[in-house]
C-alpha cells in the first residue's frame, strides 16, 4: 500500500523519538517529494526542524520553521502547529519569554486538535518549570495526561506523568517525584531516547536527595548515551547536571565538567544554556575548597546579568549568593541585601542563610552566626520533616552541611557547655527529628527484595547492584520504601539542663564535637558540664589505616606474625585512647558512659580502647534520642531468638550457649535460618541474636546485609518487620560499620535497626574472629537474661572472659 506524505511524516516522528535521526531524515525527504499540499509540506518542514533541534542544530531548525510559516495559503491549524514548534525551539534555545508566547498562541488555536494541544501543553510546562511557576506547569501536564489517556496514547501519557514527577522534584516533594518517575519508567522509557531522558531526571531527584554517588554514575552514563545518539544538546545538559551534583563535594571536578558543558553549548551557539554552564563553573571556582583563584566580582556580576537576561532567575540567585559567600570568607563582605524570591528553590534559600552566617562571622559576631545557621537549619527541617525514610532523612542532610559546620565552629569557639551541647544535638538532629511510622505490609517490596537476593547469590562481587535488573529493582525498592515510610511525629532536641536531670548518678555524657577546625569533648554529669579540648587528636594520624590494622589483627591470630600484629595494634589503640578519652574520662569521674560521636569518629572501635575497659557505655545516635528511648524501670527482656547463617565456624555453639541463658529460646540453624523465618522471629522476641557473615555496602547502606540460608537479609527487609525487637545482637563481620553521609550522618545496619524502633544494637564495626564472638557474646546473654542492660551485660562479659573485641552497644544501651 502506498503511504501518504503525512503518514511518512508521522513515521519519521516515531523514528526521531527512538533516536534514529538519519532514517527519519530519509523518510522526510521521501514525504516532501510526495507532498502536493502546502500545509503538508509545512508540517514536514516542522518535523525536519524537530530532527535538527534534537541533533543540536536549533538555529537551523528555527530558520526552517520560520520559512515554512511564511508561506502563503497555510491553514489556521498548520500555523498553530508551527507556532508551537517555534515555541519549543525557543525553549531549547533558552528564550523563555518568547517560548511561552508562541506556545500559548498555539494552545489557544488548537482547541479542535486535542492531541496537538496536549503536546504543546507539555512543551509549555517546561517553560513554566524554568520560571518556577510550578502549579501552572503541573496544570498543563495534568490536562495533557488526561488528553493522552482519553486518546489511547499510553506512552505520551506516561511521559506527561513523568514530567509531573519533575515538577514535584522542583517543589521539594522528592518522594512524589520518584513515585511518578518510577511508575512511568516502564512505558515512557521504552526507547533509547526515552530511557536516557528518564534516567537523567531520576538522577536529578537522587542528587537533590543527597545520593550524589549514584546520581553522578547515572549522569555520566546518560551523557555518554546522548553522545552515542548524536544528541549534543542533551549531552551537554546531562554534563551540566553532573557538574551541579559535583558542586556539593568536588568543586574542582565540577568546574572541569561545567567548562566542558559550556564548550558544547558554545559550539551549538546556545547562549542561554552557555550562561547556565558558566554560572555553575563560577560557583565551583568560588568554593573555598577550589584550588584556583576565585573569579572577580565583575566576572560574577556579568554572569549573573546573563542569567537574568535569559530569565534563569534561580540560577542567577544561586551564583550571586555564592559570590557573597566567597567575599565574606575572604573578609570582604558586601552590604547587598540578601532576600531570595518566595519561589526560590530550597538550595537558594539555604544559600541565603549561609551567606548571612558568613557575613556575621566576618564581622566577628559568633552569636549571630549561630542564629543565622539555626534559621537555615529550621528551613531545612521543615522540608525534611515530611520524610520518614531513613535513607532520605540522612541523605538530604547534604543541604545543611555547611550550616551545621558554621554553627558548630561558632559554638566551639564560645566554650559555653550549653551552646556546645545545643549544636552537638542539632548536628545529630537532622535525621532524627521525624519519628517514623512503621510501614504497612508490602508484598511487592518483599517480592523485589527476594529477587535481589537471588541476583546477589549468583553474583557475590561488589558490583552486583550495577547489573541492569538489580539496578531497576533497587530503584523500585527505594521508591516503595521512601513512600511507604511516613512521619508519625516530630521530636525536638533536649537542652543540656534536661539531659543532666535525666542522667543517673553513676552516668556521664561525653559528646564529641567536630567543627572541622577542632575536635572537642563536652563532658556532662548531673553535677557539672564543661568543654574539654583534645589537642592530642590528629584526624589523619589517629585514624588512617586503623580499620586495616583491626582486620589484620582479627585475621592473623596464630603464627609468628600474630604477636607482632597485635603489639602494633595495641600501640595504636593506646595512642588513640590517650588522645580522645584520657582527659574526658578523668573529668567525668563516672563508671557508665553515654557517648555521642560525629561522623569523623564512626570507625573507632571504642570497646577496644584501653581507657574504656570496665566501663559500660552506649554509643547513642543523640543524647535526645537516648532520653526518649532509654528503658524504664519496668523494662524486662523476657524472650530471645537466635539465627545462625551459613559458614560461621562456631555460630551454632555461640547460639546454643546464648540460648541456654534463656527459657524457651528459639534457635534457627541450617535451612531453618531463612530470611522469612528470621524476620518473623524478630517480631516475636525481645532479643534477636544473628550469627552470620555480613557485608556493609558503602554506597548503598540499606543494601548492607546478613547472609542467611536463602540469601541476604537487607536493610530494606527491616522495614517489613511489623514489630522490631527491643535488643538486636549482630554477631557478623563489619555490619556495625556505617557510611558517613555529609559529615555527621552515619548509616549502616545498626542505624537501620535503631531507626525502626529497636532500643539497642550490639555490633562490631570491623572483622571479628569467630571464637571471640562465640565466647564473648555467649557470655553476654547471661546478663541480658538476668535483667542487665545491654551495655552492662557486654562490659561484664568482657571482664569475665578477658576478651577484648570490637563489639559495642549502640542506641539506648544503658
Amino acid at each position: 500500500m502506498t503511504r501518504s506524505a503525512d503518514q511518512l511524516r508521522q513515521q519519521a516522528v516515531d523514528l526521531v523519538n527512538r533516536g534514529r535521526f538519519d532514517a527519519a531524515t530519509e523518510l522526510l525527504e521521501s514525504a516532501d517529494r510526495l507532498a502536493d499540499d502546502v500545509n503538508v509540506r509545512a508540517r514536514i518542514a516542522g518535523t525536519r526542524a524537530y530532527v535538527m533541534a534534537r541533533t543540536g542544530h536549533v538555529a537551523d531548525a528555527e530558520r526552517t520553521c520560520r520559512e515554512a510559516l511564511a508561506q502563503d495559503g497555510l491553514s489556521d491549524h498548520t500555523v498553530a502547529i508551527l507556532a508551537g514548534q517555534l515555541g519549543a525551539l525557543a525553549e531549547e534555545a533558552g528564550r523563555l519569554g518568547e517560548a511561552e508566547q508562541w506556545l500559548t498562541r498555539a494552545i489557544d488555536a488548537l482547541a479542535d486538535d486535542p492531541v496537538a494541544q496536549a503536546n504543546t501543553r507539555v512543551n509549555r510546562s517546561l517553560v513554566r518549570m524554568e520560571h518556577r511557576r510550578l502549579a501552572d506547569a503541573d496544570d498543563d501536564l495534568r490536562l495533557a495526561a488526561q488528553t493522552f489517556a482519553a486518546e489511547g496514547m499510553p506512552v505520551a501519557e506516561a511521559q506527561a506523568n513523568h514530567n509531573r514527577g519533575y515538577v514535584a522534584m522542583l517543589s521539594g516533594d522528592l518522594v512524589g517525584a520518584l513515585q511518578a518517575m518510577v511508575s512511568a519508567a516502564g512505558t515512557a522509557g521504552d526507547t533509547p531516547v526515552g530511557a536516557a531522558v528518564g534516567d537523567l531526571d531520576r538522577a536529578e531527584v537522587l542528587r537533590d536527595a543527597g545520593l550524589t554517588t549514584e546520581a553522578e554514575a547515572i549522569l555520566a552514563r546518560v551523557a555518554a548515551s546522548f553522545g552515542d545518539l548524536d544528541m549534543p544538546l542533551d549531552r551537554a545538559r546531562a554534563e551540566l547536571n553532573l557538574a551541579r551534583s559535583l558542586l556539593h563535594h568536588s568543586p574542582v571536578r565540577a568546574a572541569e565538567v561545567a567548562d566542558a558543558a559550556a564548550a558544547r553549548f558554545r559550539a551549538l551557539d546556545n547562549r542561554a544554556w552557555l550562561a547556565r554552564a558558566e554560572g555553575v563553573r563560577l560557583r565551583a571556582l568560588l568554593s573555598p575548597d577550589a584550588s584556583a583563584t576565585p573569579p572577580t566580582a565583575e566576572e560574577v556580576s556579568e554572569a549573573v546579568l546573563a542569567l537574568e537576561r535569559h530569565r534563569f532567575r534561580n540560577d542567577a540567585a544561586a551564583l550571586r549568593l555564592a559570590g557573597e559567600l566567597s567575599r565574606a570568607a575572604r573578609g570582604q563582605p558586601s552590604a547587598t541585601r540578601i532576600r531570595p524570591a518566595p519561589t526560590a528553590s530550597i538550595e537558594v534559600r539555604l544559600l541565603a542563610h549561609e551567606a548571612r552566617a558568613a557575613r556575621a562571622r566576618a564581622a566577628g559576631r559568633p552569636a549571630l552566626v549561630r542564629r543565622h545557621a539555626a534559621s537555615g537549619l529550621a528551613t531545612l527541617s521543615r522540608w525534611q520533616s515530611s520524610f520518614g525514610s531513613l535513607d532520605l532523612q540522612t541523605s538530604v542532610g547534604m543541604h545543611g552541611t555547611r550550616l551545621i559546620y558554621a554553627g558548630l565552629e561558632a559554638a566551639v569557639e564560645s566554650g559555653d557547655p550549653s551552646v556546645v551541647f545545643e549544636w552537638s544535638e542539632r548536628a545529630r538532629h537532622l535525621s532524627q527529628q521525624v519519628v517514623p511510622l512503621r510501614p504497612p505490609p508490602d508484598p511487592e517490596l518483599a517480592h523485589q527484595l527476594a529477587e535481589l537476593r537471588m541476583i546477589r547469590a549468583e553474583d557475590p562481587t561488589e558490583e552486583w547492584l550495577a547489573q541492569p535488573r538489580a539496578a531497576a529493582l533497587r530503584e523500585r525498592a527505594r521508591e516503595r520504601q521512601w513512600s511507604a515510610t511516613g512521619a508519625a511525629a516530630t521530636a525536638s532536641p533536649a537542652s543540656l539542663d534536661e539531659l543532666r536531670a535525666a542522667l543517673p548518678a553513676d552516668t556521664a555524657h561525653i559528646a564529641y564535637v567536630y567543627s572541622r577546625a577542632a575536635l572537642v569533648a563536652l563532658v556532662a554529669t548531673g553535677d557539672s558540664a564543661e568543654v574539654v579540648a583534645l589537642p592530642g587528636w590528629e584526624k589523619d594520624r589517629a585514624l588512617a589505616g586503623l580499620r586495616a590494622d583491626l582486620d589484620m589483627a582479627a585475621s592473623v591470630r596464630t603464627g609468628p606474625m600474630a604477636a607482632v600484629v597485635r603489639r602494633a595494634l595495641d600501640a595504636r589503640l593506646a595512642d588513640l585512647s590517650r588522645a580522645i578519652l584520657e582527659v574526658p574520662l578523668a573529668r567525668a569521674g563516672r563508671r557508665r558512659l553515654l557517648i555521642t560521636t560525629p561522623g569523623v569518629l564512626s570507625g573507632v572501635p571504642w570497646s577496644m580502647l584501653p581507657a574504656l575497659a570496665g566501663h559500660p557505655f552506649t554509643l547513642a545516635v543523640s543524647a535526645s534520642r537516648w532520653m526518649r528511648m532509654r528503658p524504664g524501670d519496668d523494662t524486662r527482656r523476657r524472650s530471645a531468638g537466635f539465627a545462625v547463617g551459613p559458614r560461621v565456624e562456631r555460630g551454632g555453639e555461640e547460639a546454643e550457649v546464648g540460648a541456654s541463658a534463656w527459657s524457651g529460646a528459639t534457635v534457627y540453624q541450617g535451612a531453618e535460618a531463612s530470611v522469612d523465618r528470621v524476620t518473623q522471629l524478630a517480631s516475636d522476641v525481645d532479643v534477636l541474636h544473628v550469627a552470620a557473615h555480613g557485608r556493609h555496602a558503602v554506597d548503598n547502606p540499606l543494601f548492607s546485609g546478613l547472609e542467611l540460608a536463602d540469601g541476604t537479609l537487607f536493610g530494606y527487609d527491616i522495614d517489613l518487620i511489623p514489630d522490631v525487637p527491643d535488643t538486636v545482637v549482630l554477631s557478623a563481620c563489619e555490619v556495625g560499620r556505617s557510611s558517613v553521609r555529609w559529615g555527621e550522618e552515619a548509616i549502616g545496619m545498626t542505624r537501620i535497626w535503631l531507626h525502626a524502633g529497636t532500643r539497642a544494637v550490639v555490633a562490631a564495626p570491623v572483622i571479628v574472629a569467630d571464637d571471640a564472638a562465640c565466647e564473648l557474646l555467649g557470655a553476654m546473654h547471661g546478663g541480658l537474661a538476668a535483667g542487665e542492660s545491654p551495655s552492662e551485660a557486654l562490659a561484664r562479659a568482657a571482664e569475665r572472659t578477658g576478651i577484648v573485641a570490637p563489639f559495642q552497644v549502640h542506641g539506648a544501651g544503658l
